[in-house]
């Protein structure tokens, strides 16, 4: 993992034990008052939330891969994608409000979520695959207007190697505060050990230790609620009883290497822009000006006001906002770009 200079700090919602290296204010997770039950919610989150998808699975170089689906598969691709140690339920308060206009998936990356984990390794261009094979079984390639990928965080970067590797066969991408660094902001991923995850007796247990990565406040518990239950999963002890640990694969990072993130940005051969959050420690407006220049400044870069680095948590209604607007824009321009010189 040394050889992945320009990624930067690891991102999700982590437990306690990795969060340690991380300068923070509490030792109890946001939601530890709440003794599991979830937190109060408004009404447009549960009416979005009791709109149910459908659930499906597809084999990708043996390992099958999870996605959500909402909508009518006549109408044109949306494909939504998670962050590291995230999953697709993150996108369950979004896609429903996208789902009329459009086919819409969102997608467990390997070793992520409900996709399996894969034993010996995985890459970005394994991860990239995924994104074109969820999108063929989905039916997005069925009609004349190819889909879309948003992606936030880490699968930002997954899904710029996406947009080299297949844009011809994309209608755009949207990065969704993925930072592109210059060379004077050299980042990388914690440097801890790979070990398996701790088991907790309770839900209540192991969601009282999750943080967000990287560290921040979020005002809507009851999305950080949402994302927590759906980031744990049951395991059997020993002694019959059952325990609750993390859905992540916690060697995903073991000899991974997330590559050149300048020199992908640059070569996405489909339509491109980028979203950051006005507040957000890992895509500031310089990094944004930076990533504007290396698309040849002739790609959007978007602010979402008052949002951190999770734009989803922090400002769900401004993201399905500027979203619509972004694909509404689409609908009516060429979907072609050349790769930056």
């Amino acid at each position: 993992m040394s050889d992945t200079p320009n990624m930067p700090p690891m991102r999700g919602l982590l437990p306690d034990t990795e969060q340690k290296m991380f300068t923070v204010t509490s030792t109890q997770g946001p939601l530890a008052p709440f003794d599991g039950a979830p937190p109060p919610a408004p009404k447009w989150f549960l009416d979005t939330i009791a709109i149910k998808p459908e659930s499906c699975f597809v084999d990708v170089s043996g390992a099958k891969i999870h996605y959500s689906r909402w909508g009518d598969r006549n109408k044109p691709g949306l494909l939504l994608v998670h962050g590291n140690a995230a999953h697709a339920h993150w996108w369950d308060f979004i896609a429903p409000f996208l789902a009329n206009d459009y086919n819409v998936a969102a997608m467990d990356l390997s070793g992520m979520g409900d996709s399996d984990w894969r034993p010996d390794g995985y890459s970005m261009e394994l991860f990239a695959r995924e994104e074109i094979a969820v999108c063929e079984d989905a039916g997005m390639f069925a009609l004349d207007e190819p889909p879309v990928i948003v992606a936030h965080s880490f699968g930002g970067f997954v899904t710029m190697l996406t947009g080299g590797l297949y844009g011809d066969r994309l209608a755009g991408v949207v990065i969704v505060d993925s930072p592109v660094n210059p060379p004077d902001r050299p980042g990388g991923p914690p440097n801890r050990p790979i070990k398996p995850h701790n088991i907790y007796p309770t839900l209540a247990a192991a969601m009282a230790r999750f943080r967000l990565m990287p560290p921040q406040g979020c005002e809507n518990l009851y999305i950080v609620d949402w994302v927590a239950r759906h980031s744990i999963k049951e395991v059997p002890q020993a002694g019959g009883e059952i325990g609750f640990t993390w859905k992540f694969d916690p060697a995903i990072w073991k000899r991974f290497s997330i590559g050149d993130t300048a020199e992908r940005l640059r070569a996405t051969r489909c339509r491109i822009a980028v979203f950051r959050g006005e507040h957000s420690v890992l895509l500031p407006p310089e990094i944004g000006q930076y990533m504007f220049n290396l698309l040849g400044r002739q790609a959007p870069v978007v602010e979402i006001p008052q949002a951190q680095h999770h734009i989803m948590l922090d400002q769900p209604l401004a993201l399905v906002a500027a979203l619509r607007a972004l694909l509404a824009d689409w609908e009516h321009s060429t979907a072609t770009r050349k790769p930056v010189a």
